[in-house]
């Protein structure tokens, strides 16, 4: 399986350091997800991690940076539903029904199905499908190696997403958690941790 990262959607100083041994510990895709930010800090964040990381790195806002600087891709959601006129890069795209996957699918790199488990931060958040309908899906060949799941990934989640058929998995808030970006600057917990959600997915 594929392990996907969520970037935290606020920035912090130790960043950079994080990221780049996330991509040094295993990452394969990384999902700049920085919604309401003026792109110039998204910019800076980029020139401090190293070149050959930026391939596996798909910007989820302010398009433009994917040329700039040479990154895997560009991911259309809610927030941002269409690619730039002309555009003929990668294309990943988020969906939150599994109607959705066929048309998706045709277009995209892959595709992320969210809330598919119960949120880590959000009790109120419950996933939104049932293990039968995930199921039936799989059989119908909608859940395959190009569709991620998103959502309350953790290690006790992603056996299951396997088992499921899905190609990946989209960490976020499991890993997160372990820092606290306003006042800590140790993230040895957070590297310790992404290392067993590395081995869980293979």
């Amino acid at each position: 399986m594929k392990l996907l990262l969520l970037s935290s959607p606020h920035f912090f100083v130790e960043e950079d350091k994080i990221l780049t041994s996330l991509f040094e510990e295993g990452l394969d895709i990384l999902h700049l997800n920085k919604p309401d930010t003026e792109p110039v800090y998204s910019e800076r964040l980029l020139t401090l991690i190293p070149r050959e990381y930026h391939s596996r790195i798909v910007t989820n806002d302010h398009f433009y940076l994917k040329e700039e600087f040479q990154l895997l891709g560009i991911h259309l959601s809610e927030r941002n539903p269409q690619p730039p006129t002309g555009y003929q890069g990668t294309i990943t795209r988020s969906c939150n029904s599994l109607e959705e996957l066929g048309d998706a699918k045709r277009d995209c790199h892959y595709v992320i199905l969210r809330n598919v488990f119960d949120s880590i931060s959000d009790p109120g958040r419950v996933g939104q499908f049932s293990a039968e309908q995930l199921s039936e899906a799989g059989h119908r060949g909608l859940i395959d190696r190009h569709i991620m799941a998103q959502t309350g990934i953790s290690l006790e989640t992603i056996p299951v997403a396997a088992d499921m058929g899905f190609g990946g998995v989209v960490v976020c808030n499991d890993l997160w958690k372990r820092f606290n970006i306003h006042n800590e600057r140790d993230y040895k917990e957070l590297i310790s941790h992404f290392r067993k959600l590395r081995k869980a997915t293979g």
